[in-house]
Parts: C-alpha cells; structure tokens; sequence
C-alpha cells in the first residue's frame, strides 16, 4: 500500500468515525433536546396524533385529554382548574405555548420524549393508538384545597412541604385563572384571554408561590436570624441583648421600633428566645449587626437563599445580598431592608428546622406513569444539605412553639397539637404591609412544614397582621395535611 493510499484510508476512516460519532450524540445525546425544541414541527405535528397523559393527584386526573373534531385531534381538560393552575399550568397546542408541569413535562406527557421509544415500537406492533405517560404529583388534595379556598379574595401563596422528604404537598397562588380557557384551540380567544391576564393590575399570571414580585420576609426571618447565631457557638437561646424602646442603626441616622413602640418585655436585656417568642425587631437587628451580614449570609445560603430550585417548575431565588453594610444587615435582622424570599424559600425554612437541620430539595412530582400502569421513572427524595446541627433546630423550634402558644403567632393554635411557628408583618414604605406565616406541625414529629404570604396587606393597608390574616390560612393547611 502506498503512502498516498495510507493517508487517504486514515483520512477517510476519521471522517467515519466523526460521522458515527455526530450520529450517534444527536440520536442519543441530544435526541430529547432536540425532540423538545419549540422549532421542531414534525415533533408538534406527530403529538397531536398521540393523546397527551393524565397529571394525577391523590389517584385522581386533575389534567386529562378527550377527543376533539379538530385538527388537534384532543382537547387538555383540567378539573378544578383554578385551584391547580400554579402547579397543572396549561397546555395549547394551537398557540404551541405550555406552563407550569404541562411545560416542565411535557415529553413524558406528549409521548414524544426519549422514554416513548420503546412505547412507539409497541404501536406499531399492536396497532393500538399510542398515549402519553401520565404524571404522579406528590401533591396532597386536602391541603390544596384548604391553602387554595384559605387565599380567596386575598393576593398570596401558600407553600405546603413535607420535611424529611422535601414532597411538595401544596402550592397554591392567587389570584389566578381558569387553565380551561387557555387551553381552548381557538388561537384568537386564547391570545385576547392572555393579554387581558397580562393587563391585569393584580398580576394572576404571577405564580407567587415560586416566583412574581419577590417581597421582604418580614420576622420569620429571625428564625434564620436565629439559627445562625446559635449556630456560630457564641451565642444560645438564653443569651441576652440590650432592650431599649428605641435603636438607632449603625453608621446611619434611622432608628428601629418594635412594632407596638415599646420595650420588648420589661427587663433592661431580653433573651433571643424571648425576642423570638414575642418577635421583637430591636434585639433581632443588634443579633444581626453583632452576627454581621456574611455569616448570616452563610447559613441563609444553606437554606437555600441565592439559589433557583427546579421542583420541575424553576424557582426565582431568594436573595440574602452580599457586602450588606452594618445598618441593612441590621434591618435584615427582622426582615427588611434589601433580604427577599418566596413562599418556597420560607416553607424549605421551617422543614429545615423541623428535620433536625437538614433542608431537603422540594419536588413535586413522585413518578412517571407508562400506560400499564408500570413506574417508568420515580423521583428520589435527595438533600440539599445540613443547614444547621440538629440541637439548634431545637433551641429554634421550642422558641417557635412558645411563639404559638403564649406569644406573638397564636393565630395558628390547634388544640391538641404543639404547632410550632412565627409570623411576619414586613414595611414597604408607603405601600400596604405583606403579611406571612411559616411553621410546621406537630411540632415533635413534624408532617409538614407551611410557609403563606399575604400581599397588598389582605386589603387592610398597614393594620393588618400575619398573625391575624396569614396565620389562619397556616392553620387549615396543617389541619388538612394532619386529617383533622
């Protein structure tokens, strides 16, 4: 063989091999991808003939597909449509748009992923129509109901987890909308439906439960608060911090009041248990400025502030910002200044606390369905990781119990239960306070963690409270998870 004829076999052998290689990644490797691309007609065009799976909750469909005489061949039907709309989204082959799980799944769902290969193959063999894979939520309808019907008229979210797994067992966000009418194959009646949404001053596009306007936690941060100084070793329950009526904030000329003027309590100290129990701002902003912002920061992060969590649907981040001087890091110490956070965030929170310091990843669905009923995918309950020991979990819980019983959250009190919780009631300068509750129950043996924002100060501007609007809401939520 000569050496022209050598090169020109090594040559060609290489482009053989790269050729295999391309082929092989783009039908195996990015098949899913590429399948999934909103650009992709032929992958649209051969879904409509496949009739889309059911999303499931509590064994029940709360999202089916029934034939329809178009060219869609079946129309998306969701049952108690409001109420699921934050977490079934909607489906619209017509507008080729999709939300919430309808978009996060929508492989599994349309059949036309890389798990339907070997379901297509069946198809053809059988002749029987193909379907898609049907979606298990982790979602628990009781408590759905209650955080749904518990928002009426109100602008919130409520997030329902369960501690040790990090199972999502409600979301719920008003207001919101009939996912029936998005669904419609009409393109013109669903784009005039979306724009007025779009227009709508209350925003019932926002799914506020994970994302939307972002608003201050207001003192159920000073659990966080908390955790990180008992956390550092330099400080316990029992410590002790200055307690005058009034606290002007370092390097600044504004000064922090307790929310009814006075001293938190009577003695010239108070504890931080006894701070959190009556949620006191004053000593919580001292903690924050002693603790300084980056160690807050720290443990913030380990409870997943600063990042995005894919439940599948993608979380905004809450935000515990950097370089914070000593008076933000202050007004941090009690929930405002530039600290934000979303039900999500504030509900991994309190399941933290109440899974002895280790916060879980949220998630929402339990498992992919094939069409035989067979678990083609199960989603594994994983950590995020170790916040904070398990012995301050417990110096934070029993402050938050003693705020239930005796102090400043009884608004959440069930009788025969230890419920343990905190409030918040967060400024936003002129505008009509936010109003939240987190906690979790029973307090012992926690079921779920709950964590509920109420905007726009549930319509009674700066005089309403989380204790009075937020925590009630709480409450129904872990009476229906606790089957009471």
């Amino acid at each position: 063989m000569t050496k022209e004829i050598r090169r020109l076999s090594v040559v060609m052998l290489f482009m053989f091999l790269s050729l295999f290689a391309a082929a092989s990644w783009i039908q195996v490797v990015d098949a899913e991808t590429l399948a999934q691309n909103s650009h992709n007609r032929r992958t649209q065009l051969d879904s409509y003939e496949i009739q889309r799976g059911s999303i499931i909750v509590d064994g029940v469909n709360i999202a089916t597909s029934v034939p329809s005489d178009d060219k869609y061949q079946f129309q998306r039907v969701y049952t108690d449509a409001a109420m699921w709309e934050p977490v079934t989204g909607y489906y619209n082959p017509a507008l080729g748009s999709a939300t919430g799980i309808e978009q996060a799944l929508n492989a599994d769902l349309s059949g036309t992923g890389s798990n339907a290969f070997f379901a297509e193959i069946e198809r053809l063999i059988s002749g029987q129509p193909q379907t898609g894979f049907s979606v298990e939520l982790s979602l628990n309808t009781a408590a759905q109901r209650a955080a749904f019907e518990g928002l009426q008229g109100l602008q919130g979210a409520v997030v329902a987890i369960e501690p040790q797994t990090g199972r999502i067992l409600a979301m719920a966000s008003t207001p919101g909308f009939d996912t029936n009418l998005m669904a419609t194959h009409d393109a013109n009646a669903a784009n005039t439906i979306y724009e007025a949404l779009d227009e709508d001053p209350a925003n019932p596009l926002y799914n506020r439960a994970i994302a939307g306007g972002l608003n201050p936690p207001g003192s159920t941060f000073k659990i966080l608060v908390a955790a990180a100084a008992y956390e550092s070793g330099e400080w316990t329950a029992e410590s002790t911090l200055p307690n005058p009526a009034r606290y002007q904030l370092p390097g600044s000329t504004s000064t922090v009041s307790n929310a009814w003027g006075g001293t938190c309590g009577t003695g010239e100290t108070v504890t931080i248990a006894e701070a959190i129990r009556l949620s006191c701002n004053i000593p919580m902003a001292e903690l924050a400025v002693a603790l300084g912002d980056t160690k807050i920061r720290e443990i913030a992060e380990k409870f997943g502030f600063n990042r995005s969590f894919e439940i599948p649907l993608t979380s905004t981040p809450s935000s515990y910002p950097r370089s914070l001087d000593d008076a933000q890091t202050g007004l941090t110490g009690f929930g405002q200044g530039q600290v934000t956070a979303t039900p999500l965030q504030i509900a991994m929170l309190s399941a933290g606390i109440a899974n002895d310091g280790v916060v879980m990843n949220p998630h929402m669905v339990d498992a992919v369905i094939g069409n035989d009923l067979s678990v083609l995918r199960a989603f594994e309950n994983t950590e995020f990781g170790r916040a904070v020991d398990a012995s301050v979990a417990d110096e934070v819980t029993a402050a938050m119990v003693a705020g239930v019983s005796t102090g400043a959250a009884q608004g959440a009190r069930i009788d025969g239960v230890d419920v343990a919780g905190k409030t918040g009631t967060a400024e936003n300068g002129n505008k009509p306070y936010t109003l939240w509750f987190t906690g979790f129950a029973p307090a012992d043996d926690p079921a779920v963690a709950v964590a509920v924002v109420v905007e726009d100060g549930g319509g009674q501007g700066q005089s309403g409270s989380g204790d009075s609007l937020a925590a009630p809401i709480a409450k129904k939520v872990i009476e229906a998870v606790l089957g009471r």
